[in-house]
């Protein structure tokens, strides 16, 4: 059994992509007030938010539990509204060797977006599950979020 794979998830969401990657790439520090699954964050090293080098530290609720990690932004690809986010340290190193999300907007032609979401993974050892509670909890976040986004 391979320790590394990808679970993806589609989300339909009223608000326009350019709204979603907009928050994403210049606003990602609104985040933690949009959700009640997100319990806060900080700038732990750099200047911007937005910097490749910066590093967020974040603490959040996983299937029921209160985690943290610390995460860096690894590319932004304009044309395409993706983000390729790094998760390390905290609780994501004790059970992966690597854990990244990539979030994508994709416009519908009827109005709002498709937010793509996929977390890719290695786990340290067959005893740990895939990061299926990462998937329900960045499903749950993209709800809360539509709605507020929807408002601006």
């Amino acid at each position: 059994m391979s320790l590394a794979g990808k679970i993806s998830s589609e989300i339909g969401v009223h608000a326009t992509a350019a709204k979603w990657f907009n928050l994403f790439a210049t606003k990602l520090h609104h985040v933690q007030n949009l959700s009640d699954r997100i319990h806060g964050t900080k700038l732990h090293r750099g200047q911007d938010w937005h910097h490749s080098e910066s590093i967020k530290h974040w603490t959040y609720t996983i299937d029921g539990k209160v985690t943290t990690c610390q995460e860096s932004i690894e590319s932004v690809d304009e044309a395409n509204k993706t983000i390729i986010y790094k998760l390390f340290d905290g609780d994501i190193d004790h059970q992966f060797k690597l854990f990244k999300f990539v979030f994508q907007a994709i416009d519908k032609n009827s109005g709002g977006a498709i937010i793509k979401w996929t977390v890719e993974y290695e786990r340290l050892s067959e005893e740990v599950d895939p990061p299926y509670g990462y998937i329900e909890y960045l499903h749950k976040c993209t709800r809360d979020i539509d709605g507020h986004l929807l408002k601006a």
